[in-house]
């Protein structure tokens, strides 16, 4: 018996499975970090890489033809030194942030100040509902690796708490 697909041809019609196969698989061996994919990236304290396998993410960077082509969402696997983090920012989708390897201390705030704080080990996540500033940092002396995923897949570009980094991000060419 010869099972049937029962969901319409994907976009890439006119390709042959092995051709959709091919551009549907990414290995992190041939991931490369990029420590310059958010504007807070480049200062000391929110230092972090980048290891895209499914869009951009909230980088921006969504020319990169060697990532998967998002159809719904995006994921990226994120390294994080010890004591480094990223800056409080929220995103108009949802955001999830599930640990690999180490401890991340994550923490959602609302426009009063109040903070839920919170740390996540190995195999745990949380959600980043859209609109509800959130960031994290690695408090501990291990590197951090953990997986994110955006629910969109072109999101826009992270909205910064911080002004400055606003202005930064608002004078990034497009």
């Amino acid at each position: 018996m010869t099972l049937q697909p029962t969901a319409p041809a994907p976009a890439s019609a006119g390709e042959s499975i092995e051709q959709i196969g091919r551009r549907h698989v990414a290995r992190f061996r041939d991931r490369r970090p990029d420590w310059e994919a958010f504007e807070d990236a480049k200062l000391e304290g929110f230092r972090r890489a980048q290891h895209r396998f499914i869009g951009a993410g909230g980088s921006s960077k969504h020319g990169d033809p060697t990532v998967i082509p998002p159809l719904g969402f995006t994921l990226s696997v994120m390294f994080v030194p010890p004591g480094q983090g990223n800056a409080a920012h929220t995103h108009e989708v949802e955001e999830v942030f599930f640990v690999l390897q180490g401890f991340l201390d994550v923490f959602l705030e609302d426009a009063a100040g109040n903070r839920f704080e919170t740390r996540l080990g190995p195999w745990e996540c949380i959600s980043c509902p859209p609109g509800v500033m959130h960031g994290y940092l690695n408090a501990s002396l291990e590197p951090v690796y953990f997986q994110v995923m955006l629910g969109k897949s072109r999101p826009a570009a992270l909205h910064y708490q911080d002004e400055a980094l606003r202005a930064a991000v608002a004078a990034r060419p497009a």
